[in-house]
Protein backbone atom coordinates (compact mmCIF):
# COMPACT_ATOMS: atom_id res chain seq x y z
CA UNK A 1 0.00 0.00 0.00
CA UNK A 2 1.39 3.13 -0.94
CA UNK A 3 0.84 6.46 1.65
CA UNK A 4 0.71 10.06 1.64
CA UNK A 5 0.43 13.11 3.30
CA UNK A 6 0.59 17.01 2.46
CA UNK A 7 2.58 19.32 5.18
CA UNK A 8 2.17 22.69 5.09
CA UNK A 9 5.69 23.73 4.74
CA UNK A 10 7.05 27.62 5.39
CA UNK A 11 7.57 27.99 1.56
CA UNK A 12 5.58 25.60 -0.55
CA UNK A 13 2.90 22.37 0.81
CA UNK A 14 5.46 19.60 0.87
CA UNK A 15 3.74 16.66 -0.25
CA UNK A 16 5.17 12.62 1.09
CA UNK A 17 4.75 9.67 -0.47
CA UNK A 18 5.73 6.02 0.49
CA UNK A 19 5.48 2.58 1.69
CA UNK A 20 6.83 0.55 4.56
CA UNK A 21 9.90 0.04 2.52
CA UNK A 22 10.58 4.04 3.01
CA UNK A 23 9.98 7.74 1.32
CA UNK A 24 9.71 7.27 -2.21
CA UNK A 25 8.72 10.90 -2.77
CA UNK A 26 9.02 14.62 -1.52
CA UNK A 27 7.24 17.12 -3.69
CA UNK A 28 7.59 20.59 -3.12
CA UNK A 29 4.46 22.10 -4.37
CA UNK A 30 5.42 25.53 -5.48
CA UNK A 31 3.28 25.49 -8.80
CA UNK A 32 6.63 26.79 -10.56
CA UNK A 33 9.64 24.75 -12.28
CA UNK A 34 9.30 21.39 -14.42
CA UNK A 35 8.05 18.94 -11.92
CA UNK A 36 4.43 17.68 -12.17
CA UNK A 37 2.96 15.32 -9.40
CA UNK A 38 -0.10 14.24 -9.18
CA UNK A 39 -1.67 11.94 -5.82
CA UNK A 40 -2.65 8.78 -7.19
CA UNK A 41 -6.59 7.55 -6.60
CA UNK A 42 -4.97 4.27 -4.99
CA UNK A 43 -3.06 6.11 -2.65
CA UNK A 44 -4.07 6.37 1.24
CA UNK A 45 -3.64 9.29 3.02
CA UNK A 46 -1.88 8.39 6.28
CA UNK A 47 -0.81 11.24 8.03
CA UNK A 48 -0.04 9.38 11.21
CA UNK A 49 1.98 6.75 8.75
CA UNK A 50 4.67 10.08 8.49
CA UNK A 51 4.54 11.59 11.74
CA UNK A 52 8.49 11.50 11.90
CA UNK A 53 8.88 12.84 8.79
CA UNK A 54 6.77 15.70 8.94
CA UNK A 55 8.63 16.06 12.91
CA UNK A 56 11.95 16.47 11.17
CA UNK A 57 11.03 18.88 8.34
CA UNK A 58 9.39 20.95 10.84
CA UNK A 59 12.40 20.91 13.00
CA UNK A 60 14.72 21.87 9.71
CA UNK A 61 12.33 24.29 8.62
CA UNK A 62 12.85 25.94 12.39
CA UNK A 63 16.43 26.13 11.93
CA UNK A 64 17.25 22.83 14.57
CA UNK A 65 17.89 20.30 12.31
CA UNK A 66 21.10 20.26 9.94
CA UNK A 67 20.09 16.35 8.53
CA UNK A 68 17.88 13.95 8.09
CA UNK A 69 17.51 10.14 9.56
CA UNK A 70 14.74 9.12 7.54
CA UNK A 71 14.03 5.80 5.69
CA UNK A 72 14.02 6.78 1.69
CA UNK A 73 13.32 4.17 -1.49
CA UNK A 74 13.95 6.52 -4.28
CA UNK A 75 12.90 4.80 -7.48
CA UNK A 76 15.41 5.52 -10.28
CA UNK A 77 18.75 3.96 -11.96
CA UNK A 78 21.70 2.93 -10.27
CA UNK A 79 23.25 6.07 -11.78
CA UNK A 80 20.64 8.36 -10.26
CA UNK A 81 20.95 6.68 -6.88
CA UNK A 82 24.82 6.55 -6.97
CA UNK A 83 24.21 10.74 -7.55
CA UNK A 84 21.28 10.74 -4.95
CA UNK A 85 23.48 9.05 -2.33
CA UNK A 86 26.23 11.27 -2.89
CA UNK A 87 24.08 14.15 -2.54
CA UNK A 88 23.58 13.06 1.14
CA UNK A 89 27.22 13.91 1.94
CA UNK A 90 26.69 17.61 1.14
CA UNK A 91 26.84 19.84 4.48
CA UNK A 92 24.40 22.18 5.19
CA UNK A 93 24.60 25.28 3.71
CA UNK A 94 27.28 24.35 1.31
CA UNK A 95 26.99 24.32 -1.91
CA UNK A 96 28.68 22.07 -4.52
CA UNK A 97 28.96 22.33 -7.80
CA UNK A 98 28.12 19.41 -10.67
CA UNK A 99 31.64 18.98 -11.85
CA UNK A 100 32.54 18.37 -7.77
CA UNK A 101 29.54 15.71 -7.41
CA UNK A 102 30.80 14.18 -10.51
CA UNK A 103 34.35 13.81 -9.76
CA UNK A 104 33.22 12.55 -6.15
CA UNK A 105 31.28 9.60 -7.85
CA UNK A 106 34.45 9.26 -10.21
CA UNK A 107 33.22 10.03 -13.39
CA UNK A 108 34.75 13.91 -13.44
CA UNK A 109 32.98 14.26 -17.08
CA UNK A 110 29.35 13.46 -15.86
CA UNK A 111 28.59 16.81 -15.40
CA UNK A 112 25.27 16.87 -17.47
CA UNK A 113 24.51 13.60 -16.23
CA UNK A 114 24.29 14.33 -12.34
CA UNK A 115 22.78 17.35 -13.47
CA UNK A 116 19.89 15.16 -15.30
CA UNK A 117 20.13 12.83 -11.78
CA UNK A 118 19.05 15.74 -10.15
CA UNK A 119 16.24 16.88 -12.11
CA UNK A 120 14.61 13.66 -11.51
CA UNK A 121 15.44 13.31 -7.33
CA UNK A 122 12.03 12.22 -6.28
CA UNK A 123 13.03 13.36 -2.15
CA UNK A 124 14.65 16.77 -2.63
CA UNK A 125 15.58 18.59 1.08
CA UNK A 126 16.49 15.06 2.42
CA UNK A 127 18.37 14.38 -0.93
CA UNK A 128 19.49 17.80 -1.21
CA UNK A 129 19.71 18.99 -4.63
CA UNK A 130 19.09 22.15 -3.53
CA UNK A 131 22.59 23.03 -2.43
CA UNK A 132 24.03 21.94 -6.07
CA UNK A 133 24.96 24.95 -8.38
CA UNK A 134 26.57 25.79 -11.65
CA UNK A 135 30.24 25.83 -12.33
CA UNK A 136 29.78 29.74 -12.82
CA UNK A 137 28.08 29.77 -9.27
CA UNK A 138 24.90 29.98 -10.80
CA UNK A 139 21.58 28.72 -9.57
CA UNK A 140 20.97 26.41 -11.94
CA UNK A 141 18.36 23.62 -12.91
CA UNK A 142 15.46 22.86 -10.03
CA UNK A 143 12.49 21.04 -10.76
CA UNK A 144 10.55 22.95 -8.43
CA UNK A 145 11.86 26.12 -9.88
CA UNK A 146 14.36 28.41 -9.03
CA UNK A 147 12.59 30.76 -6.70
CA UNK A 148 12.19 27.69 -4.10
CA UNK A 149 15.92 26.64 -4.75
CA UNK A 150 16.97 30.36 -3.69
CA UNK A 151 14.93 30.29 -1.14
CA UNK A 152 16.42 26.69 0.18
CA UNK A 153 19.91 28.17 -0.09
CA UNK A 154 19.57 31.75 1.80
CA UNK A 155 17.38 29.71 4.43
CA UNK A 156 20.27 26.85 5.24
CA UNK A 157 23.15 30.16 5.04
CA UNK A 158 20.85 31.83 7.38
CA UNK A 159 20.41 29.61 10.08
CA UNK A 160 24.10 27.94 9.85
CA UNK A 161 24.85 29.10 13.50
CA UNK A 162 21.75 27.20 14.78
CA UNK A 163 22.98 23.88 16.74
CA UNK A 164 21.78 20.95 14.53
CA UNK A 165 20.02 18.01 15.95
Amino acid sequence: MTYYTIFNGPFCDIILVGNERGLNHLHLDTGEGSRRFDIQDDWKRNDPFFAEIVEQLAEYFSGQRRSFNVKINPLGSDFQKQVWQELTTIGYGELVTYKEVARAIGNERASRAIGMANSKNPIPLIVPCHRVIGANGQLTGFAHGLAIKEKLICFEKTNQSVIAT
